[in-house]
């Protein structure tokens, strides 16, 4: 049993080195349907479930204070390389089913919430969830942490992302070739030769890990000395979130946006602060998750009611709504393999919906998550 707090956190680090490494260097193929973050969490909650981690105050202690701080400089670094002015070059159509898909994921949440009559903890984590199918998994991290999701709840959570965002991209890819009887069904008209023209800044040139994890370190310490001196939005967590998105918002204004190594730095974060909340969770607490998958489903089945509608009223084609939708539930790698299966110039415009979803996801998943709350209350 493991009982210092720094070997505690090097297992962990060790753990999210091993299975990155698989991912990047690897052939096996079932990462292409069970994400990385979703290996790091299950073998960091099996750890804890077979007493690996001593429960004590020291290792208590160090994981808050990892949480407290790794939070606001992953989320800082992962916003650098993302342009607002970009996302409005996608063109009217984009922009409407852009739009459809974040509303009809909002109003999914609220009515299944409902129906299914969460209580405050699954209301949370549901909110959390609906950080990550407007964002990213980085927003649902940020979102559970600012709602003071149980570890076990954001599991649950974490759980219900990982099935229905892989059936759904399955489904949405097996759409592709049917995508002229779609468009024939809404009267509407691709714009390839247009939408081809969209391009998304890549990474270039040497990367700077030292230079952007002390800055990262500094926003965090920032943040956090802004809350703690008693500046709040709502909570202190929140309070953190929301300065860092900022933060980072205004840094993709600036130079930084072009420094490479941001995104690389902050997914390796990311994967430390999912290893961190699955050493929390027990496997015992788990047996009731196939009513939250299906709930996760029926909140997809609006999602595409909504989407079709839309798309028949608006007269919007099969690959607006589709990569619209993907990039909100899946993010940058999914939207951008579907936008590839219609056109590989169209890879762009998979890219720029989705960073986009790194802004917004933070604010949506909050928004959804309170609303979330008031109503199991």
């Amino acid at each position: 049993m493991i009982s210092s707090p720094l070997l505690y956190l090097l297992t962990l680090a060790l753990l999210v080195s091993v299975i990155s490494l698989l991912e990047q260097k690897g052939s096996l193929k079932f990462f292409k349907y069970i994400p990385a973050v979703v290996l790091i969490y299950i073998f960091s909650m099996v750890f804890a479930s077979l007493d690996l981690f001593e429960q004590n105050e020291a290792i208590d202690t160090v994981y808050e204070n990892t949480k407290k701080y790794l939070l606001p400089a992953m989320l800082f670094l992962m916003l650098l390389q993302v342009d607002i002015r970009d996302f409005f070059k996608l063109g009217k159509s984009l922009l409407i089913a852009y739009t459809l898909a974040v509303f009809s994921i909002v109003f999914g949440f609220i009515a299944v919430s409902w129906a299914f009559s969460f209580d405050a903890d699954m209301a949370g984590a549901f909110g959390a969830l609906s950080g990550s199918w407007s964002g990213g998994m980085a927003n649902m991290v940020a979102v559970g942490t600012a709602l003071d999701v149980s570890q076990e709840a954001f599991g649950y959570a974490l759980i219900v992302d990982s099935v229905n965002y892989t059936l759904w991209m399955m489904f949405l890819l097996f759409l592709t070739p049917f995508a002229h009887y779609f468009n024939s069904f809404t009267a509407s008209h691709e714009q390839m030769q247009k939408l081809a023209n969209i391009r998304y800044i890549s990474e270039v040139g040497s990367k700077r890990y030292l230079f952007l994890l002390l800055l990262s370190f500094l926003v965090a310490f920032s943040v956090n000395f802004a809350a703690y001196s008693g500046f709040e939005i709502f909570n202190y967590t929140t309070t953190t979130v929301i300065l860092a998105t900022a933060l980072g918002i205004l840094g993709s204004f600036t130079k930084l946006k072009t420094m490479n190594g941001a995104s690389s730095t902050g997914s390796a974060m990311l994967y430390m602060l999912i290893a961190l909340i699955g050493s929390k969770a027990l496997f015992e607490n788990f047996s009731g998750v196939g009513i939250y998958v299906f709930a996760g489903f029926c909140i997809l089945v609006i999602h595409a009611i909504i989407m079709i509608a839309g798309a028949k009223v608006f007269k919007l084609d099969l690959f607006s709504i589709a990569v619209a939708s993907l990039s909100n539930i899946g993010g940058v790698a999914s939207a951008s393999i579907l936008a590839a299966t219609y056109n590989k110039s169209l890879v762009g415009v998979g890219v720029l919906m989705a960073v986009m979803g790194f802004i917004i996801g933070t604010f949506v998943g909050l928004a959804v998550g309170n609303i979330l709350i008031w109503m199991a209350n």
